[in-house]
């Protein structure tokens, strides 16, 4: 299967030690106007730890990266004369894609970079294949398999993986315990409490696992036949994301984590001044 995939640039950022604290997030919601803060992180949780999780390492890669990886031009873009309507939802203009806003847990593990990747790949395969492809791809493949990608649950280069995609393909995976597709996740979840914490709170990173090149979930598809491919890959201007994604769907994208945006919890985030 032959698919376009786009991938941007990402690079993680810290400004404070006590970002996570009770006092903190009252300050942001004094502040901010278009978005609600929460506690999402226990507050003891060491600053070394999160920033682990923040595992996109690729912004010097899109920095260096040459004029012909990007996309300049699309003839579909052409058929539709350039018109960005006011709104667009993929997962209405694509309902029969099951994958498209389905939210994975990469557990203690960051892995984002692994997860988004194999994730828009999944949803644009569908939407390619008019939902003859409909299942999630191997974020655990890509994770510990692809080790010219990155460092595993130590965080990785999003482009790296679309890469993989080209030369080596992924094989289906669903979620933790799934049994879904050829190598489904085997990082637990960190499911919250009643407060809203996470459950992995204070505990160490995952370790990586070793690569396993074998379908142990639905032990009925063959491995090697299993692997799903792109076709090539490329970096987006802002000026051509919203295009990109109303003609091939979701993309993957990454972005600054300033100390605010840990304790997220509703509406349209934007950077609170402090």
């Amino acid at each position: 299967i032959i698919l376009l995939s786009v991938v941007l640039f990402s690079v993680y950022q810290t400004e404070q030690a006590y970002f996570l604290e009770e006092s903190y997030i009252e300050m942001i919601n004094d502040v901010a106007t278009t978005w609600t803060a929460g506690v999402n992180f226990d507050p003891s949780t060491p600053e070394k730890d999160f920033i682990k999780m923040l595992g996109s390492k690729g912004v010097e890669a899109a920095k260096n990266a040459s004029a012909h990886m990007f996309k300049t031009h699309d003839v579909a873009n052409d058929n539709n004369n350039g018109y960005i309507p006011r709104t667009f939802d993929a997962r209405r203009r694509w309902r029969h894609c099951k994958t498209i806003g389905e939210v994975r847990d990469q557990g203690h593990c960051g892995s984002c970079w692994a997860m988004a990747t194999s994730s828009a790949f999944a949803d644009r395969l569908c939407v390619a294949t008019n939902g003859d492809f409909n299942e999630l791809l191997s974020a655990e493949e890509i994770t510990f398999c692809c080790h010219t990608c990155g460092f595993g649950c130590n965080g990785g280069y999003p482009i790296k993986a679309w890469k993989y995609f080209s030369s080596h393909g992924i094989v289906t995976g669903g979620n933790y315990k799934s049994g879904e597709g050829c190598e489904p996740y085997r990082v637990p979840p960190c499911p919250q409490d009643e407060e809203g914490k996470s459950s992995c709170a204070g505990k160490p990173i995952e370790k990586n696992h070793r690569c396993t090149r074998m379908c142990y979930g639905n032990q009925d598809l063959d491995y090697n036949e299993d692997h799903r491919f792109t076709r090539d890959y490329y970096y987006l201007t802002y000026g051509s994301i919203q295009k990109d994604v109303m003609n091939y769907g979701p993309i993957e994208a990454s972005f600054d984590v300033y100390d605010d945006f840990p304790s997220y919890k509703s509406g349209v985030y934007q950077r609170t001044p402090n």
